[in-house]
């Protein structure tokens, strides 16, 4: 990394915790929005405003995970998409620090919305517009190329992602060469977290959020693809942020610490590494496991970008 990256922050106390975690329930419905003004967004263009109500509802949701895991309504581990997360907050029980930030989140969004409707902006295309698309450090057609090691010791193995689709919510992929030798689609939201995976391989959800901070800590999962049973809860930590030249192209990296239990089944082991992703496009740079566990034991880098036609 380079060394004009910041340094990491102390990592949150377990007394910072258990404070988010207290306080009375409060229902959704019954949550005011917090006031925001739709003329606030009035020189905004609608690409703008479109890109800006997607940034608050991944918030929104993130809001919803947290107290899904701390209520235990499943709401959203039932697979609730954003089209329809604000009718599916309802049924939450927001409280403290949660219902503070969902109140903002939801006078935000609904000043978005005025401010749209005010421009008649048309619905937002599905593709990401041709401005945004061009910021990315990858296109259409690159072939991202890594290398692979089980351990972290050679012999390395090739592991091959081909861009074949830049869409505003998730960013497509096919995996053209991985262990299992199937040529498969594999999809990502714009922050790196992984949606879909060919059967067989790693899937990361929840770790990676918008406008990460240094010192914040995030808490998701890693999962086998078709494998129910083996899987990780894990903590990740904001260890650092910056630029970087991998690979020939110019990243905005954040780097977080891993750390957490691997489980299959009734066993359970320790599990810790590094994840490192491109801010701008959810681009993974480097993925670093160790664990005891089988299929966690893992070191994966980005070795080159092969331009598309």
């Amino acid at each position: 990394m380079p060394s004009d990256m910041s340094p990491a922050l102390p990592r949150f106390t377990a007394c910072v915790l258990t404070a988010l975690l207290c306080g009375c329930a409060t229902r959704a419905i019954n949550v005011p929005p917090a006031p925001a003004n739709p003329a606030d967004f009035a020189a905004w263009t609608c690409d703008h405003i479109d890109d800006e109500l997607d940034v608050v509802q991944q918030r929104a949701a993130d809001v919803a995970y947290a107290v899904d895991e701390r209520v235990g309504n499943n709401i959203i581990a039932l697979g609730v998409g954003l089209g329809i997360f604000w009718p599916a907050i309802l049924a939450m029980r927001p409280d403290g620090p949660d219902a503070g930030r969902l109140a903002h989140l939801k006078g935000r969004y609904e000043a978005l919305r005025t401010a749209s409707a005010l421009k008649s902006c048309p619905p937002p295309a599905p593709d990401l517009s041709p401005e945004r698309a061009a910021a990315l450090p990858v296109a259409v057609g690159d072939r991202l190329v890594y290398e692979d090691r089980i351990g972290g010791r050679p012999p390395s193995t090739e592991w091959v992602l081909r861009l074949t689709a830049l869409r505003r919510g998730d960013f497509e992929f096919r995996l053209e060469r991985g262990r299992n030798g199937a040529s498969a689609p594999w999809r990502q939201d714009r922050y790196g977290n992984v949606i879909a995976a060919p059967f067989g391989n790693l899937r990361w959800t929840r770790l990676l959020h918008p406008d990460e901070t240094l010192g914040q800590v995030s808490g998701g999962e890693i999962d086998i693809s078709g494998d129910p049973l083996t899987r990780a809860r894990v903590r990740a930590q904001v260890v650092a942020i910056g630029p970087q030249m991998l690979a020939g192209r110019h990243f905005n990296v954040v780097v977080m610490d891993l750390f957490g239990d691997a489980q299959q089944g009734d066993r359970s082991t320790r599990l810790d590494g590094a994840l490192v992703v491109d801010r701008s496009s959810g681009v993974l740079l480097r993925l670093d496991l160790r664990s005891s566990m089988p299929g966690f034991n893992l070191q994966r880098r980005l070795s080159r970008i092969e331009r598309g036609p």
